[in-house]
């Protein structure tokens, strides 16, 4: 081969490398499991997370301090609640993802676990889960191109305090949000909320939640179809979750959530009953869905 050829041979590949290192470059990151399941760790190394606890706080700054290194802020929300123990602060964790519209997308999850005084109750799966999972979220949405604002929302105080799960017991920091939301005139923006709960059981079995908007729940479960996603179940359920005060609002909402959990509410729900796995399912699934979601989104108005 001649030098003139070799050259013209060279620099092709060398035009190759970097039109594919300039798509590299332009594709947003992959959400990772690995880096989920270490702040699930994380999380659970704080031990028991109540609503109002000196352990809660310490995972809000956890979660706040690994916000604040994506070059993200996380904003307190806080607010006091009325419970059956009495007056407990609470505060919620809102983390701004800007976009090309001011209107915004939710993506929630709860962080704090349930309240157990006889029992040591970690929560790796039931608020650990679902903080890990929003963590990560930010990482990933952060190198997006995202049509709309999207607002990640750490909720506390969604477990009840009594052992049973009776209204108004439960919820407290969703329905804070929605309840500001209205007085301070924003809940107009909120285009869609998407709720992850539950969502690291090394059994996965999501099924569709039978309240949630029907569009927003058939985006996703295309979405799962689409990437062969075995855990996302056809059959559906009643769950009552921090989404329902979004719902009763008038916004688009869907939970996503596994409850078929054998360690739900016990001792057993320990790290060793999360999976990696489970949380790259539902990251590839909710991701692969956006697009569609923000479709839809702009159609309507």
């Amino acid at each position: 081969m001649k030098h003139f050829e070799v050259l013209c041979v060279l620099c092709g590949l060398c035009a190759l490398c970097v039109e594919t290192l300039a798509q590299r470059a332009a594709e947003p990151p992959r959400f990772d499991s690995g880096r989920a399941y270490e702040h699930v760790r994380q999380l659970v190394a704080i031990g028991p997370r109540p609503a109002g606890s000196p352990a809660i706080a310490g995972a809000r700054q956890y979660i706040a301090t690994q916000i604040k290194q994506l070059g993200l802020q996380a904003v307190e929300q806080p607010f006091e609640a009325d419970t059956p123990i009495g007056r407990v602060r609470m505060v919620n964790l809102l983390v701004t993802i800007p976009g090309a519209r001011k209107e915004r997308l939710i993506v929630g999850g709860h962080y704090d676990t349930k309240l157990f005084r006889d029992v040591r109750f970690v929560g790796a799966n039931d608020g650990g889960s679902s903080a890990a999972f929003l963590i990560e979220l930010a990482r990933v949405l952060k190198g997006r191109t995202n049509p709309f604002t999207i607002e990640l929302v750490f909720f506390d105080g969604e477990e009840a305090f009594n052992r049973d799960w009776v209204d108004p017991d439960n919820t407290y920091g969703s329905r804070y949000y929605v309840t500001n939301a209205r007085r301070t005139g924003t809940l107009a923006g909120i285009r869609a909320m998407i709720l992850v709960d539950m969502i690291g059981d090394r059994q996965l079995t999501i099924r569709r939640e039978e309240a949630s908007t029907q569009w927003l729940t058939d985006a996703i479960w295309t979405s799962a179809r689409k990437l062969k996603q075995p855990g996302f179940l056809s059959d559906s359920l009643r769950v009552e979750d921090d989404h329902m005060h979004f719902l009763e609002a008038g916004v688009p909402a869907v939970d996503i959530i596994d409850l078929e959990y054998p360690a739900w509410h016990t001792p057993a729900d320990t790290l060793d009953q999360v999976s990696a796995r489970s949380l790259q399912s539902v990251g590839d699934v909710l991701l692969d869905a956006l697009p569609a979601i923000e479709a839809r989104l702009l159609k309507t108005r």
